[in-house]
């Protein structure tokens, strides 16, 4: 299947579909190592992620609260939330502008033959 993955690189930062999915799956479990779970993703490595968009933007995309007799948990703040969605507005309007040329490019590949590594990985 042809997809197109798109991944902006700020001066300094970056936020991809990775990224992406990580903030969509905060927000659906309400738990940054459920979110990682969900990606087969460490909790460290998660952390790590979330930390590095906290610093990388002007306001926090997440906020997170310790575990412990109530229990912990993260959401996405409201500068996350927006930062999520123009994201998906991004991707949605770079498809839409790209799928004539993608849609060329795929008629130019070869057709793959039987025994080729598989394409997508």
């Amino acid at each position: 299947m042809t997809r197109l993955r798109l991944r902006i690189l700020f001066d300094g930062a970056m936020l991809g579909p990775g990224k992406a999915e990580l903030l969509e799956h905060i927000r659906e479990t309400g738990s940054i190592a459920a979110a990682g779970r969900r990606m087969d993703m460490s909790y460290k490595r998660a952390w790590s992620l979330v930390e590095e968009m906290n610093a990388a933007f002007r306001d926090p995309l997440v906020t997170s609260a310790r575990g412990g007799p109530g229990g912990g948990g993260a959401q996405l703040t409201e500068a996350g939330t927006r930062v999520l969605a123009l994201y998906g507005q991004i991707v949605v309007s770079a498809q839409a502008a790209t799928a004539e040329s993608v849609s060329t490019l795929e008629a130019m590949l070869q057709t793959p033959q039987s025994g080729d590594i598989a394409k997508e990985q």
